[in-house]
């Protein structure tokens, strides 16, 4: 590496985006802790359950963060290859029998042993590192289309339309600042629209949750059930909320309280100016790893970098915009504070490597 550049980088890592993520991390497991309490004590017997695996995750996954805060993010281009091909592997072996598990009606878990997990949150990491790879060596557009597809197409057989549309936004904010000519890029998104527009009219629950979006307040006790729930908890919170832990949403009248619907829960007990203070913490976290992304040091690093933020960004807008009903239920998880391990985990790794990447951010 010349020595002018190593004059140029800071060696200090992004101390604001890892107070940031510690913070959300907290909240999240607070948040978790609270709206699950209801179905886990239906469930298990025990109204702790859920907050308690999701702690262990937690910290295995902070643990994970340092761990790669400290790795050379020089050492992910280096392997992007097999980790990419690695990650194809499992979103394969979720389709077959003995490994893969089948609920509610989609196999999404892999089954090793006693450790079970999402392959698909590993996708994310992995697909953001491949593309990244991509665009440094200056690939053309279909050397990101075609890997694109077989990602798209294994999580499809799945079936996951929400973690499809979040690969998407990883795969498609990579492509953009890749230097691919632009047409390419506006066909490339119109293209992957449509054919996420097909998926959804040719599968009954997809084009039923579009519908309920189009024409809301149809069926309240069917199929606009879960979007009603979700309006009556944000608009039982009112401006200050009805106090913490007293959400009457998360006794069983809201499907999906502890995962894709948590915020709904955390609106309804912290106000319209709890729920503000928490997407301004999501919203400056975004902001931090911009900052990060145009001050990396090499192509790679702002293309990883871009890619990171635009998943873990992604999420949560889509996950909120659902909430409120700007966008229709899609079933993507809230960074942070969903409850699950393997979402959890992978973005705590994501952060470890945007750190690492702040240490050698060019002044």
């Amino acid at each position: 590496m010349p020595k002018t550049r190593i004059k140029n980088q800071k060696k200090s890592q992004n101390n604001r985006l890892l107070v940031l993520t510690l913070t959300l991390t907290v909240l999240g497991l607070i948040a978790l802790a609270d709206a699950s309490a209801p179905i886990a004590l239906s469930t298990f017997n025990d109204k702790f359950y859920f907050v308690k695996q999701q702690v262990v995750w937690g910290l295995i996954g902070i643990v994970l963060m340092f761990v790669f805060s400290k790795v050379s993010y020089t050492f992910w281009e280096k392997i992007a290859t097999p980790i990419f091909f690695f990650s194809l592997l499992l979103l394969a072996l979720v389709l077959f029998p003995g490994f893969g598990a089948r609920a509610l009606g989609a196999r999404r878990w892999l089954f090793l042993g006693p450790i079970s997990f999402q392959p698909s949150e590993f996708t994310k990491l992995a697909l953001a590192i491949y593309f990244a790879k991509l665009t440094s060596k200056g690939k053309n557009v279909l050397s990101y289309l075609v890997p694109l597809g077989i990602v798209a197409a294994l999580i499809m057989l799945q079936p996951d339309l929400g973690t499809m549309i979040s690969i998407a936004i990883i795969a498609m904010s990579q492509v953009f600042i890749s230097g691919i000519n632009l047409l390419y890029f506006i066909i490339s998104s119109v293209g992957a629209g449509l054919v996420g527009l097909v998926l959804i009219l040719i599968s009954d629950y997809r084009r039923q949750r579009l519908l309920t979006y189009l024409a809301r307040s149809q069926d309240p006790l069917g199929k606009d059930y879960h979007i009603r729930q979700i309006l009556l908890g944000l608009g039982s919170g009112g401006m200050f909320g009805v106090g913490l832990g007293a959400s009457r949403q998360k006794y069983l009248f809201l499907p999906e309280a502890a995962t894709d619907s948590i915020f709904a829960v955390v609106a309804e007990e912290v106000g319209f100016v709890g729920a503000v203070l928490i997407i301004g913490v999501f919203l400056f976290f975004i902001i931090e790893g911009l900052k990060i992304a145009k001050s990396a040091p090499d192509t790679f690093s702002r293309s990883l970098s871009v890619g990171l933020v635009a998943w873990i960004g992604g999420q949560t807008f889509l996950n909120i915009a659902s909430m409120v009903a700007l966008v229709p239920l899609t079933g993507i998880p809230l960074p942070f504070f969903s409850y699950g391990g393997s979402s959890l985990t992978s973005v705590l790794v994501a952060v470890g490597i945007l750190l690492n990447i702040s240490k050698h951010e060019q002044r």
